[in-house]
């Protein structure tokens, strides 16, 4: 997610409204009402129940089928009675670099809380590469889906050209990759002597990449090259470990007056406690700080602040909650402020997604 800036907020994000039924389309069984949950996206909604997307958006008057919200009502056929109840997927989940337990869920659809749940785990469980997380939920998927799932869950690589003076923990370090998966994906010995030449498979992790897309929305290019060029600068750079992130969180909101538990909750749901992560929206590091945000932090400071530095990152999440909180009725009004503007919120009330992301960090709070 996106910390937003202060007012003027970002540009209206575009909702759904279901229109009313258009007229005269047969169903079998009927219509029925189906309210959007998180996750969900139009195809997704039509194979399980049996139609397509086209007669979905025909039907609803859906402009933009692309873009459905939590909450959005959506008329789809009604299906004949279940004779029984479907089958729930569970599925093996091993932990890769940079990942988070936020970026799992969100990668199969499931809630975070869900899932911290069903592995005994609280938000200020720290997760590691070749961790195993059980994922549950969902009906059980084709073997088309499954072999479909299975392809896009094989770590990707690229290569690397060994240089005079590398050692393989280095190039581990500065890809942020443990040894043993570097050694692992190149086919060799964590012990070895590398040659100047040989080349290397560095994997890189689904959780570091930077698309153009987010949430079903395509960011202009000058902005991608800007959140990849962060990225490329943040993978050079040493950074503080997750569990040294957490402690810096906390006693920063500490020194500013804002609740630590509010702020943890913040940074684990932006950014699993990691400084390297960067989205398409050039949201970088723990607190996912866009540009603009950063220079409203600045001027409340009285002093520049580089959000690629963790500190000042972190710095900068921090006095904008502040900041937000003063000026909000409540601290629910606050965190959808830092999601979706306080001018936006003001103006136009809580979006669905917003209203998800409001309750989703307010769980964290509790656990931290």
């Amino acid at each position: 997610m996106v910390a937003a800036a202060p007012p003027p907020a970002a540009p209206p994000v575009e909702h759904v409204h279901t229109a009313a039924p258009v007229a005269g389309r047969v169903a079998p069984h009927g219509w029925s009402t189906y309210v959007v949950h998180d996750g969900d996206t139009l195809d997704g909604i039509a194979r399980r129940f049996g139609t397509t997307v086209g007669v979905l958006a025909s039907h609803n008057g859906l402009r933009h089928p692309g873009l459905i919200h939590a909450g959005d009502r959506v008329a789809v056929p009604r299906t004949a009675p279940a004779r029984t109840a479907p089958a729930v997927a569970r599925t093996v989940h091993v932990v890769r670099a940079g990942e988070t337990m936020s970026h799992i869920a969100a990668h199969y659809r499931v809630s975070l809380a869900g899932l911290l749940k069903a592995n005994r785990l609280s938000a200020a469980s720290i997760i590691h590469p070749g961790d195993r997380v059980v994922v549950r939920g969902g009906a059980v998927a084709s073997s088309a889906a499954k072999a479909s799932a299975r392809k896009a869950a094989a770590p990707a690589t690229k290569t690397y050209t060994v240089r005079a003076g590398d050692t393989l923990s280095g190039i581990a370090a500065r890809f942020d990759v443990t040894v043993a998966d570097l050694a692992r994906a190149s086919r060799v010995s964590p012990g070895s002597l590398l040659q100047v030449g040989q080349r290397l498979r560095v994997p890189v992790s689904a959780a570091h990449a930077v698309s153009d897309t987010f949430n079903g929305v395509r960011y202009p290019a000058a902005v991608v090259a800007a959140a990849r060029r962060n990225h490329d600068l943040l993978a050079k750079r040493s950074v503080p470990s997750r569990s040294e992130t957490r402690r810096l969180v906390a006693e920063t909101a500490r020194r500013h007056g804002v609740d630590p538990r509010l702020a943890l909750a913040v940074a684990y749901n932006e950014s699993g406690w990691n400084q390297r992560m960067v989205s398409p929206a050039n949201a970088v590091g723990v607190m996912q700080v866009i540009p603009s945000g950063g220079d409203w932090a600045s001027s409340l400071l009285g002093r520049r602040l580089d959000l690629l530095d963790t500190r000042d990152n972190i710095t900068a999440g921090v006095v904008m909650l502040r900041a937000l909180g003063r000026a909000s009725s409540s601290t629910e009004q606050a965190v959808a402020g830092y999601y979706q503007g306080l001018a936006s919120v003001q103006q136009h009330g809580m979006y669905a997604d917003t209203k998800a992301y409001v309750r989703t960090i307010l769980q964290l709070r509790r656990t931290m």
